[in-house]
Order: C-alpha cells, then structure tokens, then sequence
C-alpha cells in the first residue's frame, strides 16, 4: 500500500504544538501544571484553548487512521505484538526512568522534598514506600505523566483488534458506499454529546485509565471514527474538499469560546447547571468546534501535505522518543532557569531551543542502539 504522507505529515505537526502547549503551560496563568513560572500571563490561557479541546483527539484520531491501514497487512495478533513492543515497553521504561526526574522536580519546587535525585528515585520505585504519602496513587509514587497516552492508545487497540471480524466488516468501503459522511459525522457527534451530558461533570478529567471515564467515552469515540474513516476513500475525498468549510466551523467555535470565557454570554453561562437545554447547547457547540479543528486538520493535510521530505521522513521515525522525552525535558530546562531571574519572553526560547535540541540528541543516541530503540518503541 502506499504511505499515506498526510497523515505523517500531520502527527509531526501535532507533535510541534504539544511542546508549544507544554511549554505554555509552564507560562499561563491559574492553569495548574508540574512546576510554574514566576511570570504568567491571562491571554496565553486565550490562545491555548485553541488547541485544548482536540489536540490530544487528533493524535487518537491520526493513530486510529494508521492502525485501520496497517490492519489490512497484518494479522490482529501481530499488530498485538507489534502495539505491546511499541508502547507498552516504552511506558514501562518511561514512568521508572524518564518522568522520575519531573516528580523530583515538582516536589522540590513545592518544597515537599529536600533529598538527592538517586534517594528520590530509589522512594519513587519502591512500592511500599512512605515518602509523600498524601501524593501517591494506587501505584505509589510511580506514574507516568504525559506518557497517559501510550496506555489509553494500547488498550484502545487491543478493543478494536480484538473485535477485528466486526471491525473489519464495518470497515469495509461497501458497507458505508451509498452513506453520506454528514450521516456518520451526526452519528459520532450525538454519541459524544451524550458522553458530555452524562459523565463529563461527574468524571473529570484524570488521566488515570481507570476512573476517567469521560475521557474514555471522548477518546474512544474518536479513535473508532478515525479506524473506520481511514478506510472510507469517498469520505476521506469530501473532507478535503471541504477543508475549508470546516475550518470556518472551527474558528467560528473558537470565537465563541473564547467571548464565552469573558463573560459575553454572562446570562446564558448562569444558567448552564440549572439547565439541561443550555447544558446541551454549550455540548454541541464544544464538540462541533473539536470535530471542525479535527477534520479540518485532517483535509488541509490531506490537501496541501502529501509528500515527503528529508525532514519528515526523519521526524516520523523520531516522534515517538521524541515525545517520551519531550516533557521532562522542559521541566528540567525550565527549572534549571529560575535561579538566574530571566526575563519570561526570553526564558521561554532558551526552554524551547533546549527542548528541541535535547529531543534530536536523544534521538541521535537513541536510534544507534538494539537496546535504546526497543526501550523508545522504535523498529528494530
């Protein structure tokens, strides 16, 4: 088959926006992260809500695509295998090596801890450890950060591929031939709206696999779309075709959000809690907006992004450790910086130069070695 570039070219992109959206973290104000500038800013929170609601459900989107194309060239099992190598031993190595040193850090900055990095660690790993108490989980002191991730896409495919005859049914182009796009759309969007109206206030946003079941009921449906879309040539058509329609769809839901969060619609705001019609109206307004950045993501890609380069083909080789390192990454640069007091607007390149710079070297010792690339989920 041939490599759909697009969608390459697409997940590097939205690689590049979650270091930028990271990074913003450390800056925003009141929004909480690991450790926080001294310095934050109100307006950064305006421009990050851009990407907030549907960043993360591009990538389950994007690996969904990549995984319903795959499955015609492999057997459920070997892509099992061939999930459990790229993921699950990358998440593993992650929570024990690369996230250790952003829990050292967020407990230092808060002043929770006062101890070397190896007496940390050697507490961090040990499952019946007593250190920071009130800050464990059911895993103790272990955790995994940003990798959540890895664990949710695992076990999202092991759903999907170990119902493969269904799913290979329903994804067959004939089975939708004479189906409008605009069908299956309304269809994900009143499913995910139901998610938003039962679970959302109920089960916020943990990142804990087990009790995050609105995430779940958001991430899920989108990953299912994006598995059955992959397949569907005729939809896939429309949504370039329309790009543009949807990306007037999604900045219009942008607008609104963003005069929502300033008080333009005060009256209607008030009544979200007491009314389930208002409740609803904010739901379908939200999800529209995350469905229109998706597909209009998916067709300016598939438009205007179809070809490879040297850089891409580098880049989709290295997004995986890259991503595994990225967060620590800034946590540790960011850090670091305090104590010299620079100013913010300069501080945030010397975090981001660092970043990139410390993902391409890692890369580069990474991609040498049998051991460090199967530890990063890279082929072998």
């Amino acid at each position: 088959m041939n490599r759909r570039h697009d969608l390459d070219n697409l997940r590097i992109i939205a690689f590049f926006v979650l270091i930028f959206y990271h990074i913003g973290m450390y800056y925003v104000l009141d929004w909480g992260w690991h450790i926080k500038s001294e310095t934050t800013y109100r307006w950064l929170q305006e421009l990050m809500v851009m990407t907030n609601p549907w960043r993360m459900s591009l990538l389950f989107f994007i690996s969904a695509m990549a995984l319903s194309l795959v499955a015609q060239k492999y057997t459920p099992l070997s892509l099992l295998k061939m999930r459990f190598t790229r993921l699950v031993i990358p998440l593993l190595f992650g929570m024990y090596f690369i996230v250790a040193p952003q829990a050292y850090i967020e407990s230092m900055d808060r002043g929770l801890i006062d101890m070397p990095f190896i007496d940390f660690w050697l507490e961090y790993i040990n499952p019946q450890t007593i250190l920071l108490s009130e800050q464990q989980s059911s895993i103790a002191l272990l955790t995994w950060n940003h990798l959540w991730f890895l664990p949710y896409l695992f076990v999202y495919s092991v759903i999907v591929l170990c119902f493969s005859p269904l799913t290979k049914r329903f994804t067959d182009p004939e089975v939708f031939k004479s189906l409008p796009i605009w069908v299956f759309l309304v269809a994900v969007i009143l499913l995910m709206l139901l998610a938003y109206m039962q679970l959302r206030i109920e089960y916020p946003s943990t990142h804990g696999l087990t009790d995050d079941w609105y995430n779940h009921a958001k991430y899920f449906s989108v990953f299912v779309a994006g598995y059955l879309l992959a397949q569907q040539q005729s939809w896939w058509n429309c949504i370039i075709d329309k790009r543009f329609y949807f990306l007037a769809v999604a900045l219009a839901g942008y607008i609104f959000i963003v005069a929502d969060r300033n008080g333009i619609f005060a009256p209607l705001a008030a009544l979200y809690t007491s009314s389930t019609w208002v409740k609803g109206f904010y739901g379908t307004v939200f999800i529209i907006s995350h469905w229109a950045w998706i597909l209009a993501a998916l067709g300016l890609a598939g438009k205007y992004l179809t070809k490879t380069n040297p850089f891409a083909t580098y880049a989709n080789e290295a997004i995986l450790p890259w991503y595994i390192l990225h967060q620590t990454l800034i946590v540790i640069i960011a850090y670091s910086l305090k104590p010299f007091g620079v100013a913010a607007q300069y501080e945030w390149w010397l975090v981001l130069s660092g970043t990139l710079l410390g993902c391409y070297l890692g890369f580069e010792l990474i991609k040498y070695s049998k051991g460090t690339r199967v530890l990063f989920g890279l082929k072998v």
